[in-house]
């Protein structure tokens, strides 16, 4: 399955419907209460707590955007479906800020349900109980509801296991998988979504943080290099990296490996620095003048760093190409983090906006030099996954992704 050979049999192209946009919408809640969680502890062990209770928030998104991809949902029964794991995704939002005190069943049953809800979508589909939604419902469903009648020690390292058994499912079941036949427009443009999902979170945290500052000079010049930062980050996936993605799914040889690797991890990595810069904006925005404590930085800059070097990672599963420009900005944003921790946060955030405005200038006249020189239509060959990128010797859409 999955050939550039077969593209020629696959159905039409696929859309994203009306249900899976008001599904999102519990999403944006979610990732807010994921970033709360965050905001209130972030050094290391706060850190990995957020990041266990993301992964089971991620995984559900994940399991019905793929039971959406391969599946016709516009029907009465799969909305119905895709509406009732919209309502366990909202119980799982909503348990989060006390998922390590008293609501850690109530996050634990809310995956659970959304697991088994999914799988008896699919439970027409032969042998799908021996697959990813199988371990979702028979394994890391009741590991998360355990969890949550554990004490907090205990509950992190349960939960990580039933983040460990959900992450490790599609690579264990790959040969299970082979016969799954992915629409390669509708996936690329379902992950974008939920990207965007967590840049608005970025908007989030630099707007709730400004509407109750004083907003003299010093706040307003905070603010704007913030949205520079979240626009830069929005620049470098959506005006190149979207087009090479959706393109490396047309022409793979397994598109399930490209489903798997690039989307269904690389976006986890993605949304997870886009929420870690999101909380950093928050701690940087409130009060421009004073020393940001190391672990705000590490949000801020790690994030952003995590996020570049996310693309080599894409890049190089995609198409065995490595990200030269994305990785070496990433090494420039992760050095300077030491230094950050002694300058006023308006530093911080004015040095990091600066960077990534130099990379996104970088990355464009590259493209553009290189469109120039072959004749080609800079945007054409971005989507159409031709010439720009193989012109620097690259067999990469849009050059620099």
């Amino acid at each position: 399955m999955g050939s550039a050979g077969e593209s020629a049999g696959d159905p039409g192209e696929k859309r994203v419907t009306w249900a899976e946009l008001y599904f999102d919408l519990v999403f944006v809640f979610a990732i807010t209460q994921v970033s709360g969680l965050l905001h209130h502890h972030h050094d290391w062990a706060g850190v990995a707590r957020a990041l266990v209770v993301f992964v089971p928030v991620y995984w559900c998104w994940v399991g019905t955007t793929v039971q959406a991809n391969i599946r016709d949902v516009d029907t009465a029964r799969d909305r119905l479906g895709i509406l009732t794991v919209g309502l366990t995704g909202l119980v799982m939002a909503l348990a989060v800020p006390g998922a390590y005190g008293g609501r850690g069943v109530l996050l634990g049953a809310g995956y659970w349900a959304a697991r088994v809800v999914l799988l008896l979508l699919l439970v027409r589909v032969p042998g799908v109980w021996r697959g990813p939604y199988g371990v979702g419902a028979l394994v890391s469903g009741p590991l998360l509801v355990v969890g949550g009648l554990l004490p907090e020690g205990p509950r992190v390292w349960l939960w990580a296991l039933a983040a460990l058994c959900d992450l490790s499912a599609p690579v264990v079941f790959r040969r299970r998988l082979a016969d799954v036949s992915y629409h390669p427009a509708h996936m690329p443009e379902r992950f974008a979504l939920f990207l965007l999902v967590a840049l608005g979170e970025s908007i989030v945290g630099i707007g709730a943080t400004a509407a109750a500052a004083r907003l003299d000079a010093a706040e307003l010049v905070a603010v704007t290099a913030a949205f520079t930062i979240s626009a830069g980050l929005w620049w470098q996936y959506f005006v190149y990296a979207a087009d090479a993605m959706r393109h490396a799914v047309v022409v793979a040889d397994s598109r399930r490996d490209v489903v798997r690797r690039v989307f269904q991890y690389g976006h986890l990595a993605l949304a997870a620095a886009v929420i870690a810069v999101a909380v950093g904006f928050g701690e940087t925005v409130a009060d421009p003048r004073r020393a940001l404590g190391a672990g705000s930085v590490a949000l801020l800059y790690g994030g952003c760093g995590l996020y570049l070097l996310t693309f080599g990672y894409t890049r190089w599963m995609m198409f065995r190409s490595v990200a030269t420009t994305r990785i070496g900005a990433a090494a420039v944003v992760l050095a300077l983090a030491p230094l950050m921790v002694r300058w006023p946060a308006i530093t911080a955030l004015v040095v990091l906006a600066v960077l990534l405005v130099a990379l996104n200038v970088v990355e464009h006249l590259r493209v553009a030099r290189a469109a120039v020189g072959e004749g080609i239509d800079e945007r054409a060959g971005g989507a159409a996954g031709e010439g720009v990128g193989e012109v620097v010797g690259d067999p990469v859409v849009g050059g620099p992704v």
